[in-house]
């Protein structure tokens, strides 16, 4: 039995991480930690765990085999280095950091250190996500000329009430504009995807900004992509789509163009279909993310030793690097409103 160690205990971790773990096989929970204690223990009690750790230094010190880090985004060079000194396997949410030179250094580290690190890229093991990828290989569209990746939502809205009824701003929502916006945020999701998709590198790529907010970075961007290949895929990310709306929505959606025919994902519509020149065919539909899937892939790696198929942190500084670089593309070239 391999055992892991979570670090951070936020949102993603309640929500996806912890619950997959309770039910992968082979691998156990071994402890959390959060520097805010009470979320850790909410934790312990929600899932029935045995230990909480009571200060960083007592997590980095215990008895596991890996960890998960689900801290902010600024703080994963920091914890990763911390793993390699300790001897542990990582799993890290993404983005992986802040810039292209602190994940080359994670890297290299935990390279040195003879450990696997790992980027949380969920999406692609999601089983509509694993159906591309061989349907991509099975030229079941002919040859993939273009690829169309949207994700436009809210962010969970712009405002929250406090304790004494008062709109303030979502602290979630500020802290992930302040850290570079939905496309290091979420869009490195569908950057992963394509590359893996196609397996075909990214040549160029541009970026535009949209500001519905004024925040540094844009809240709505788009960018695009030339691969190796001569594929172009165009991603759309937005944190703005609805964010005050009263009753928000969001939209989700995969569209792959081929020389015969399309293969088009809808989140919200449930679709999942092929259409080519032998006709139209309705896959199953599944969610996009899959952290069973993601976990159980990282327990084979962590028993064997090997990567298997998991997102390596050389994916996720690929992913990162591109975002990062549009996103800037997008903040040097903005134009000033027009009022």
């Amino acid at each position: 039995m391999k055992t892991i160690g979570i670090l951070g205990c936020g949102t993603i971790t309640e929500r996806g991480h912890l619950p997959a773990l309770m039910r992968t096989q082979g691998v156990g929970v071994a402890t959390i930690y959060d520097r805010t204690i009470f979320k850790a223990r909410d934790l312990q009690n929600k899932f029935g765990l045995k230990h909480v750790c009571e200060s960083e230094e007592e997590f980095w010190r215990s008895d596991c085999d890996a960890v998960v880090i689900c801290t902010p985004a600024p703080l994963h060079k920091e914890h990763v280095l911390k793993a390699a000194r300790h001897g542990k396997h990582v799993l890290c949410e993404k983005p992986l950091a802040m810039n292209e030179a602190d994940i080359a250094e994670m890297i290299q580290t935990m390279n040195d250190a003879g450990l696997m690190l790992f980027t949380g890229f969920t999406y692609r093991f999601s089983h509509s996500a694993h159906t591309i990828y061989h349907l991509v290989r099975e030229g079941a569209i002919g040859t993939v000329r273009s690829l169309r990746l949207v994700y436009l939502w809210n962010l969970h809205g712009k405002w929250r009430t406090d304790a004494n009824g008062a709109r303030i701003p979502h602290g979630l929502r500020v802290e992930r504009m302040l850290e570079g916006g939905p496309m290091v945020d979420c869009g490195v999701h569908q950057i992963d995807l394509a590359r893996w998709w196609l397996g075909s590198e990214v040549q160029w790529h541009r970026g535009i900004g949209a500001w519905v907010e004024d925040y540094e970075a844009p809240d709505h961007m788009y960018l695009h992509m030339g691969h190796e290949n001569g594929a172009q895929t165009m991603v759309e990310m937005s944190f703005s789509y609805t964010a005050t709306a009263a009753e928000p929505r969001s939209h989700f959606q995969y569209e792959l163009i081929g020389t015969d025919g399309i293969i088009r994902y809808n989140r919200e519509e449930h679709v999942f279909e092929v259409r080519n020149s032998r006709g139209t065919e309705w896959l199953q539909w599944h969610p996009e993310k899959n952290f069973a899937g993601m976990y159980a892939e990282f327990t084979q790696a962590l028993h064997t030793g090997q990567p298997q198929q998991m997102p390596t942190g050389q994916d996720g500084l690929i992913a990162t690097k591109i975002a990062w670089s549009a996103t800037l593309q997008a903040m040097r070239e903005r134009v000033p409103a027009v009022s």
